[in-house]
């Protein structure tokens, strides 16, 4: 056993608490991504959604959507017309988020700009090869060359 350290146990601070549960429902696959679509562009109806969620299942985005209406983060509206018209849209809850979506928007914006002015100097620089004899060098039977071109088998 060693000394001085002992196991954390359960996180007694509230703000802690408070925010890895935000967290929590937040930083899963998918879920930022959904809540900026529909911060940016207001109620949208789930196959609309899915389709501005590039890659993205019908499942999952399901599984999320139902999640952040638990949560309170987005509602739910359905018409029962044919076929069914269902949007989802923000709440009050998330318009407090918005802001925070907002400058992550902006500096996930200012890096990319960055990245893509230092591309063409990534481009520039000359790649690193491995030197020839650390390639596996795949053994050819001598009489496989019998019939091919003198120019190909030197």
């Amino acid at each position: 056993m060693q000394r001085g350290r002992e196991k954390p146990g359960p996180c007694t601070n509230p703000c802690a608490i408070a925010i890895g549960g935000l967290l929590e429902v937040l930083a899963r696959p998918w879920t930022m991504h959904i809540l900026y679509i529909l911060s940016t562009n207001g109620p949208t109806r789930f196959g609309a959604l899915r389709r501005q969620v590039e890659g993205i299942s019908s499942r999952v985005l399901t599984q999320r959507l139902r999640g952040l209406e638990e949560k309170g983060i987005v509602y739910r509206e359905y018409e029962p017309t044919i076929p069914p018209a269902v949007t989802y849209g923000i709440t009050k809850r998330m318009k407090d988020i918005k802001q925070v979506l907002d400058e992550l928007s902006r500096l996930a914006q200012a890096w990319h700009q960055e990245d893509v002015a230092e591309a063409p100097a990534v481009e520039d620089k000359p790649r690193s090869r491995r030197p020839q004899e650390s390639r596996p060098q795949a053994s050819r039977p001598e009489a496989s060359r019998a019939g091919s071109p003198s120019h190909l088998t030197s």
